[in-house]
């Protein structure tokens, strides 16, 4: 069974092995807590013990492995035929590493490239001047390493050389495959990078005044929701006899019944309810912290998954991966992923299939049972009143009722 065996079983014979020889029954532990299965667990310890062979070999020690030396022991390996799976175990073990403090953090250890360097240059001044949240600095640098890299290949970073035609073609090959959403993000990573180009010095020109807007009407749209009755059967599909089954139900309904992001429902720990008075604390936007009443079936739905559903794991985090490593979700695609499962089980085929669905959907029924626009802002958290008003086109009964007769028309 999983995280049950015994980590001093796995090491017999492990321990004179070279520099990480001290470290094998520590990690073992580690693999021990975070549920993985024996067979799995003892598959990783002979990599490490393969890699500490082969740091011994090499005259090497525990403070010259980092993320490059793992890459020339993984091509060594690659060449032998050996399975896959081992750089996922290598990254594994450079965490354990450096919480122990036996080789540096992995900012210190990066690969010293002119786009490493350019893209913590880059982060430091967005995280210290602009101020912007790690949520956003994970939105910008993948699009400035795309840019960057599709630009320069492998090649040096002549940035004085860049363009507008540069830019306007890497926007253009990008753009149709995106929703306005994600585009005008991309549009503004790059017209931040290109300010701070500017301002260093590195480009002549602020380019960063001539690249394209991304139009996108305020209000254009109508937001894509499902009907009530849609929202209980998927409710409905999830298995509450299985332990998956538990969690994505609580999931399910703390998106369905608080109109929570997919983002909140990650970060949510176990130190954030207090039951007695049943209340939730919701880590929202913009580092926002609001305490929202727990209704009912949700608290109960928690409650079943964290006494009978969550696997035992270190993590505080409420909701944590049922396949090993046992840890908290990495990202809101995971929460996105809970909601797409279920409309597959189900048999809904909306256009839109992400997690912002049933709060959409949430808002959604409010408005039609008659709830004003400021209470489904005050429920959704929304800082600014303008951002609810999109949901006023969604009652198209009343908007109908409104609506004046065409001069001209028909009597």
């Amino acid at each position: 069974m999983s995280g049950q065996f015994s980590p001093a079983s796995l090491i017999r014979g492990c321990l004179d092995v070279g520099p990480l020889s001290s470290l094998i029954e520590g990690f073992s532990t580690l693999l021990a807590s975070q549920g993985y299965a024996r067979s799995t667990a003892k598959e990783k310890l002979r990599l490490v013990v393969d890699l500490s062979r082969w740091l011994h070999r090499r005259k090497l020690g525990v403070a010259d492995l980092d993320e490059q030396r793992v890459k020339q022991f993984l091509t060594h390996r690659r060449r032998r035929r050996v399975r896959r799976g081992s750089a996922a175990t290598c990254r594994m073990l450079l965490g354990y590493l450096r919480r122990l403090g036996s080789i540096p953090s992995s900012r210190e250890a990066f690969d010293d490239t002119p786009l490493n360097r350019i893209g913590r240059d880059f982060e430091q001044f967005l995280a210290s001047e602009r101020g912007l949240t790690p949520a956003t600095l994970a939105n910008y640098l993948p699009t400035v390493r795309r840019f960057l890299t599709e630009r320069f290949g492998d090649g040096a970073l002549r940035l004085d050389e860049l363009s507008l035609q540069d830019i306007n073609r890497f926007i253009l090959r990008h753009v149709q495959r995106m929703s306005r959403g994600r585009a005008q993000l991309m549009v503004t990573a790059l017209r931040s990078f290109l300010r701070f180009l500017h301002q260093r010095g590195d480009i002549a020109a602020d380019l960063a005044r001539a690249v394209p807007t991304v139009v996108n009407w305020r209000l254009a749209g109508l937001p894509k929701s499902l009907a009530p009755e849609q929202v209980e059967s998927l409710l409905a599909s999830c298995d509450q006899s299985t332990t998956l089954g538990q969690r994505d139900y609580a999931i399910l309904l703390l998106l369905a019944r608080l109109g929570l992001r997919a983002g909140e429902v990650v970060a949510l720990t176990v130190d954030d309810f207090d039951w007695e008075a049943g209340v939730l604390l919701v880590r929202g936007k913009g580092n926002r912290q609001e305490r929202l009443p727990l209704p009912q079936d949700v608290g109960e739905a928690l409650v079943e998954y964290l006494r009978h559903g969550r696997p035992q794991c270190a993590t505080r985090r409420v909701f944590v991966r049922m396949k090993a490593p046992r840890c908290g979700f990495a990202s809101s695609s995971a929460i996105c992923d809970v909601v797409r499962r279920a409309l597959t089980r189900t048999g809904l085929d909306p256009a839109f299939k992400g997690a912002h669905l049933l709060r959409h959907s949430l808002a959604t029924r409010m408005l039609r049972s008659g709830a004003s626009l400021e209470e489904i802002g005050e429920l959704l958290r929304h800082c600014r009143p303008e951002t609810t008003q999109i949901y006023a086109k969604v009652d198209l009964i009343a908007l109908r009722a409104l609506a004046q007769p065409w001069p001209g028309g028909a009597a």
